[in-house]
């Protein structure tokens, strides 16, 4: 295999997996691996989601940005609108950094990591908007002060956000991928972690 495509697909790997799955065990992490949930099949979705980018990485070789993320409108979430301003985003960095020199890797982990950020952005956020429901049910808080409590366990890499993180991501993934159970089993475990964090919040208060 020539060696810098072997090297890109290391770095899919490695940015893929990252602080979210380990090894081939069907282990969905938090921050570290001390944290973790056994998700099965969740290695076989993962591979696909990286057989996405592995079998079209000539389309970033050539540069052409735009069309290697519109092949990712298959992942939950993902539209035209979005895929324009993850591109705009890429751009806006990739002028700003104009002036350097890159090596082929540091600039495919740019590329894939504005897509895998908005990607998991996407339904975290989906998931704090629920956390957010969920404690105006039980208590009258206001969304500053909710937002308090989010961004104190933000900075503390409280274990039950890192873990809500990933597995939200992991749902979008399976249900992308039609892996209808593991869906099923993702949104269990997200419901746990979101009472979780809002049981936090309101003893916080």
């Amino acid at each position: 295999m020539d060696v810098e495509l072997e090297r890109l697909y290391d770095a899919t790997d490695n940015l893929i997996n990252q602080q979210f799955y380990f090894g081939s065990q069907d282990l969905i992490i938090g921050r570290t691996a001390e944290v973790s949930i056994k998700i099965s099949k969740s290695g076989q979705i993962i591979q696909k989601f990286k057989n996405l980018f592995n079998n079209n990485i000539n389309l970033f070789l050539e540069g052409n940005y735009m069309q290697f993320f519109l092949l990712f409108k298959k992942i939950k979430g993902l539209n035209d609108r979005e895929i324009e301003e993850i591109n705009k985003v890429l751009e806006e960095k990739l002028t700003y950094l104009d002036d350097t020199d890159f090596d082929t890797v540091v600039l495919y982990t740019i590329v894939i990591s504005s897509l895998i950020s908005r990607i998991r952005d996407l339904h975290f956020n989906s998931s704090l908007e629920e956390i957010n429901k969920r404690v105006k049910k039980k208590v009258n808080l206001a969304d500053t002060v909710i937002q308090e409590v989010l961004d104190d366990l933000f900075m503390k890499n409280n274990r039950n956000i890192s873990m809500l993180y990933n597995i939200s991501y992991l749902d979008a993934l399976a249900e992308s991928f039609n892996y209808s159970k593991v869906a099923h089993t993702c949104k269990i475990q997200m419901g746990k972690f979101i009472n979780r964090i809002v049981n936090i919040i309101i003893s916080n208060n």
